[in-house]
């Protein structure tokens, strides 16, 4: 009979919460994939590290690998998740949500149309908020990518990851991540789709104490050089399906395909965040490739999560 595990001390996240990618700092972040590594190796020394602990779950969004996610790493750290599907703020008050959820559930995991909802439930509670994704980061996503990323390539330093499609939450969250931790990165988009201009200054100030160079381009021979990853999205993110045909049209240059990935280094990883659009933003062809790792990145959401969720809790309810 395995012996219960003691009651875990880990290093905790200074902010209290999740709600963009910069509440992180950088060394724990490089914290938090440490752990997630040896979650990841040795799950059963954490089996009791939630017990007693109950997350709650409001999503706005659908979701397939957040939900679950989420669910299943609560479940496997000895804890429990509530999830409400629907508008956070519609019948009350965002403010009256966050104060009514503190008295019942330990942190709250939100999946929001706007950003502005994740920082308002924040606000308000008194419990660790998690911005499970908005409109413009998804840091949960990227966790989950960087310990992807370390597990093929040993250390992100010396490597280049170019995402081609739109500047959304994805590339926002990537950009300050590689910048930070110093991996060089290049967002190639369609002219009018260029991301957010004050997280690009930001990410290329944390760029200039790594050495991550930062670059923004729509040019994809001058992005993908040298790449060693290649990242796509959707081109038409929930909340954009009016915008689909023309995005359509835009982007199709864009499409990652055989001959995209042969303008990065050989062997450049193909990565995805899921769900794919299969012969629109990205080909079966590369998905179904021994370069794709989209499984991996998918894989590796429950042990960041996990990772997130102890750095940002004190261990078992007392």
């Amino acid at each position: 009979m395995t012996k219960p595990q003691p009651p875990l001390s880990l290093p905790r996240i200074a902010a209290g919460d999740l709600t963009s990618d910069l509440d992180l700092t950088v060394p724990e972040l490089q914290t938090l994939l440490r752990l997630a590594a040896d979650i990841k190796r040795h799950p059963g020394h954490y089996r009791t590290a939630l017990s007693g602990r109950i997350i709650s779950l409001l999503f706005e969004k659908p979701s397939l690998r957040t939900r679950i996610t989420f669910e299943v790493a609560a479940k496997q750290l000895g804890g429990d998740a509530i999830l409400n599907i629907g508008p956070i703020g519609g019948r009350e008050p965002v403010a009256d949500v966050a104060r009514n959820l503190e008295r019942w559930t330990d942190l709250i995991v939100a999946r929001t149309f706007d950003q502005k909802t994740v920082d308002d439930l924040a606000r308000f509670a008194s419990i660790p908020v998690i911005n499970a994704l908005s409109d413009m980061y998804h840091p949960c996503q990227v966790l989950a990518d960087m310990q992807t990323l370390r597990e093929h390539w040993g250390c992100l330093e010396n490597r280049k990851l170019a995402f081609v499609g739109d500047g959304n939450n994805v590339a926002h969250s990537l950009m300050l991540n590689a910048a930070r931790l110093g991996l060089n990165f290049a967002c190639i988009i369609p002219p009018g789709y260029e991301p957010n201009e004050s997280i690009v200054a930001q990410a290329r100030e944390f760029g200039k104490t790594t050495g991550a160079d930062i670059q923004v381009t729509n040019d994809l021979d001058e992005g993908l050089k040298d790449a060693n990853g290649v990242y796509t999205d959707v081109w038409a993110s929930m909340g954009q399906e009016h915008e689909a045909a023309e995005r359509a049209r835009v982007f199709a240059p864009y499409q990652v395909n055989a001959g995209l990935m042969a303008k990065a280094a050989p062997g450049a990883l193909f990565l995805h965040c899921l769900p794919a659009h299969r012969e629109e933003e990205v080909t079966n062809q590369v998905i179904e490739s021994p370069v794709s790792v989209i499984f991996d990145q998918a894989e590796n959401r429950l042990h960041a999560q996990k990772a997130l969720i102890l750095m940002l809790l004190d261990g078992p309810a007392r």
